[in-house]
């Protein structure tokens, strides 16, 4: 766990008032209390039930941001993972009823800690007793966590982040006006069709807190909370995402196992919504590349197909290193609460807008995916199908490349993420991939045709992102399109036609880029091998070597373009684009050679 922070340990008091005041100044319609770290909608109906939630700080969206038109009317926040105290609840409840005499009444949602429950609990009699919101006072616990047997815990499964959902189909039923037992009767119903589990790499760290002891590198936590709990489960050794994935969505979905089993998922025409949430410190890739292989295994294992998907940051542990899966059975959820339009109404109460700030922008949703017509790629999916046969130089494919400078990706990447930003080796290793294997393409290797394979490499090389993407986009179209111009002049096999061909293409190349050969780039090998092939063109081997001595060359140079110039280091490393474009020369030599080779053994044969 990384125990490094911005702040200092003796600021961690001081961030729940900072992060507040921040958050009411960028956000006109919320109000702050700051004696009391309440946050209020200052547009909430006085004559509308009132949600109010909160909780222990350091789950931030949760609850502050989810204070707003159709979600909650206020939030009350504690220390960091602590619950508010009872005077913090009562400035909550207090500050939403304001001068109003309304009595349609309160509802408290709380994640069923004991805290909470006890402070929670003591300001909603308190408030019954004073007569406030007609003393209409309820606490509601989220009971989601799935891994706590019943048998086990006397009172009640854990709060997870799947409760923001109910949390939003209460606050919009209480911003259209739902009277409180209606209110009551959905939140219960949607907590009661909720499941979550979570999984963690390792804990938070707290600011100003004792570190927690790390979790060892070959293990993967089930069951963690959002306050730094242990987990439940230590799976070892760590299990692929596939295997990882299937542990939880059984836990989530089995119905064999009576004891852990509150919802039921067997059905499949039963509507369900998805809720994949980051504890804080899981990267968007990652979190979507869970996603897919979530989806995969509900659609194939589970028969489920989410009607509604959310995926981000929810409710979080700080910066924990984890994320959550919540399954909502909102087709029972419906008929629970007793709505008359079931799960269609209640889809509409989860995707009605709010002014909330941390609740997604969702789209309006029809209930078809959108089509598209995608029949115009098919139609212009390579350049090569456009060039007339008569225009195509023939020559071997198997001449151009041996896959040598796939070997040279872990160098790449390691220097790469030295002076940028560490895609360069995988970037090389990937269009070289894809190169060899058109190489073995039938169809390409019968065609016998520079042009052909080199207009179907640079469709390869258009997925390749980057800068030294672009730089072999523009460097191959334009060398392919001066092979065209050239080829009434020369024979496909005279590599002077090459070698003039390339010498145009790079001057061709600077009216796209300001790199030249000093500046630390691709060009440092680039221009100078290309000079040197078009005066010796019948010495290919001559020109690598000169690629060869440029690219070690960048070791000394200074970066004056491109990401390497924000680095500071003074590592003698060799630029890594300037290196990889050395490799694949001598890639391209290797394979000459072996041809060559093997066209002298077959004459010694028939000799």
């Amino acid at each position: 766990m990384s125990t490094k922070h911005y702040f200092p340990e003796t600021a961690a008091n001081e961030l729940v008032p900072a992060v507040l005041r921040a958050l009411v100044t960028a956000t006109p319609h919320l109000h702050l209390l700051p004696a009391d770290r309440v946050v209020l909608n200052g547009t909430h109906t006085p004559g509308h039930v009132a949600v109010i939630s909160g909780g222990g700080s350091g789950h931030e969206p949760g609850w502050s941001d989810y204070v707003g038109n159709g979600l909650l009317a206020g939030a009350a926040c504690g220390d960091i993972f602590a619950s508010p105290s009872m005077k913090q609840v009562m400035a909550a409840i207090r500050g939403v009823a304001g001068a109003a005499t309304s009595t349609a009444g309160t509802i408290l949602m709380i994640t069923n800690y004991t805290g909470d429950w006890l402070h929670f609990g003591l300001a909603a009699e308190r408030a019954k007793a004073l007569g406030i919101s007609g003393s209409r006072v309820e606490v509601l616990a989220a009971t989601d966590d799935v891994l706590i047997p019943r048998s086990r815990v006397r009172v009640g499964r854990r709060g997870m982040p799947g409760h923001v959902l109910t949390l939003k189909c209460t606050g919009t039923a209480a911003a259209k006006g739902r009277d409180f037992d209606a209110c009551v009767r959905i939140a219960k119903a949607v907590n009661n069709q909720l499941v979550t589990i979570g999984s963690a790499l390792d804990h938070c760290h707290v600011p100003g807190h004792q570190n927690h002891e790390a979790i060892a590198a070959d293990v993967c936590v089930v069951g963690a909370g959002i306050h730094n709990e242990p987990g439940a489960e230590q799976l070892c050794p760590f299990p692929s995402v596939p295997d990882l994935v299937k542990h939880l969505l059984n836990r989530l979905c089995d119905p064999t196992d009576t004891d852990p089993t509150f919802v039921d998922f067997s059905d499949a025409s039963n509507e369900i919504v998805l809720l994949i949430n980051n504890y804080g410190g899981m990267s968007n890739v990652e979190l979507g590349a869970l996603a897919d292989k979530v989806l995969q295994q509900l659609a194939s294992t589970w028969k489920i197909h989410p009607l509604r998907i959310f995926c981000g940051v929810f409710v979080t542990s700080l910066n924990g290193p984890g994320f959550s899966l919540s399954l909502a059975n909102f087709g029972k959820a419906g008929r629970e609460a007793e709505l008359a339009g079931g799960v269609a109404e209640l889809l509409t109460l989860l995707d009605a807008p709010t002014t909330a700030p941390a609740w997604p922008k969702t789209a309006a949703y029809s209930g078809a995916r959108a089509s598209f017509d995608d029949s115009f790629l098919a139609a212009a999916d390579t350049i090569a199908r456009s060039i007339p046969r008569a225009r195509i130089l023939s020559r071997d494919p198997q001449r151009l490349h041996d896959g040598h400078a796939i070997a040279a990706e872990p160098r790449l990447t390691e220097w790469d993420m030295v002076m940028g930003d560490g895609d360069c080796g995988t970037a090389v290793e990937a269009i070289n991939q894809a190169i060899l294997a058109l190489l073995d393409n039938s169809k390409v290797a019968a065609q016998g045709s520079v042009l052909q394979l080199l207009f179907t490499v640079i469709d390869a090389v258009d997925g390749m992102g980057g800068t030294l993407g672009a730089i072999f986009g523009i460097l191959l179209s334009t060398l392919a399109n001066q092979l065209q111009a050239r080829r009434a002049a020369h024979k496909s096999d005279d590599p002077a036609l090459y070698a003039t061909a390339l010498l145009s293409a790079v001057e061709s190349l600077k009216g796209y880029t300001p790199a030249r050969e000093g500046d630390r780039t691709v060009m440092d090998v680039l221009i100078p091998f290309a000079a040197v092939f078009a005066q010796a063109p019948t010495d290919f081997a001559g020109a690598v070597a000169t690629a060869h001595s440029k690219a070690e060359a960048t070791r000394n140079l200074k970066p004056k373009l491109g990401r390497a110039t924000y680095v500071g280091t003074d590592a003698a490393l060799p630029d890594p684009g300037a290196y990889a474009l050395y490799e694949m020369l001598q890639g391209m030599l290797n394979a000459l050679q072996k041809k060559y080779r093997e066209a002298v053994l077959s004459l010694a044969d028939v000799v």
